[in-house]
């Protein structure tokens, strides 16, 4: 099948596939729109099954920075690369380098950055192949602390923010008592918890890797929850922090949760569960909006003047937008991602 005949390509500008035998890395660079500006994703390293389902998170990835980096009034488009590989198993200084290389190939038309299963550490090596790595000359840091060019703290902070601002408007109440359910305890998901466990909220856990989850039941007081059942949880908020497709026709059933916000891209399986969650009562909160920190960070990071306090109030715009998509989606009686897709658009279509 033809890249342009998959069911994710989306007009789509750009993509590329590269092979590396000697160092071992099999990888793929989607760029989806660069009417904004260059595209800016993270590299994700994942033990995809195969070449096709590497495919399908590619484009799916890439096309939500479009409308993230829109949403979060960034002149930056979108693009996403995939490395089809276990990074606890089979990664090398070698095959970060020539994934450098493969950057560069592209001359500029994407800026790639820190994803699943990629540290600063590697990105530090692709640099040495590539001027278009971004996160590796960090500057600033939301909170003031000393900056190492991760952009997971902004990340986590922004959904902290977002998912705020989702039950105040939802739920009409403070995050002090709220009951949240994390799925993922990843560099995300673990500093979401801290915030949350700062405000006060119940917090359930759930990872397939035990070391977040041991720490959140350790520092947090968090309830370690088994992963098959942490979706189903009868709780306040539910939070999906790992891989996308989370909300399907399998586990929207069991959802008790009335608010879905979470760190996760591509958190619905398709479109119209949106739909169905709003039949539901479940507010959501979409997820390339809320999850927008770290793509602000590292926009904040290639420019020429900015600040620890206009990075964090930029990141704190989160959650003014989430509610005008919600008061939007009201008004209309629309579900929040179609909302949250038509301003997206708007935006991003104005150059095109």
């Amino acid at each position: 099948m033809s890249v342009f005949d998959h069911p994710e390509f989306n007009n789509h500008e750009h993509v590329a596939f590269y092979h590396d035998e000697k160092a071992g890395l099999s990888a793929i660079i989607a760029v989806h729109n660069t009417n904004l500006g260059p595209a800016l994703g993270g590299c994700r390293m994942w033990p995809y099954v195969n070449s096709g389902e590497a495919l399908t998170d590619v484009l799916r990835l890439s096309k939500g920075m479009t409308y993230k980096a829109a949403m979060a009034n960034l002149e930056l488009g979108g693009g996403k690369s995939v490395i089809i590989g276990d990074p606890r198993k089979a990664k090398s200084p070698e095959m970060m380098k020539a994934m450098g290389k493969f950057v560069e190939s592209l001359g500029g038309k994407y800026f790639t950055a820190e994803d699943s299963g990629i540290s600063v550490t590697d990105l530090q090596t692709m640099a040495t192949e590539s001027d278009y790595i971004a996160g590796v000359n960090a500057k600033y840091h939301y909170a003031g602390e000393v900056p190492d060019g991760n952009p997971a703290p902004s990340t986590a902070y922004g959904v902290f923010v977002g998912l705020k601002a989702t039950v105040e408007y939802g739920l009409k109440r403070s995050l002090d008592g709220v009951s949240v359910a994390i799925q993922g305890m990843g560099h995300v998901g673990y500093r979401l918890a801290k915030h949350l466990h700062e405000h006060g909220a119940k917090l359930y856990v759930a990872d397939i890797y035990p070391e977040g989850v041991e720490k959140a039941v350790s520092e947090f007081g968090a309830t370690a929850v088994a992963p098959e059942e942490i979706l189903s949880l009868d709780v306040d908020v539910l939070a999906p922090c790992a891989l996308g497709a989370a909300i399907n026709d399998l586990s929207l059933p069991e959802i008790k949760a009335k608010v879905i916000a979470g760190a996760a891209n591509n958190q619905l399986a398709r479109e119209d569960i949106g739909e169905l969650l709003q039949q539901r009562g479940i507010l959501y909160a979409p997820d390339y909006v809320i999850n927008a920190g770290g793509v602000i960070d590292i926009f904040h990071q290639r420019m020429e003047s900015s600040s620890n306090e206009a990075l964090r109030a930029h990141i704190e715009q989160i959650g003014e937008t989430l509610k005008e998509i919600y008061t939007r989606a009201e008004q209309e009686g629309a579900a929040t991602n179609r909302v949250a897709n038509l301003i997206a658009e708007e935006r991003f279509s104005l150059k095109g």
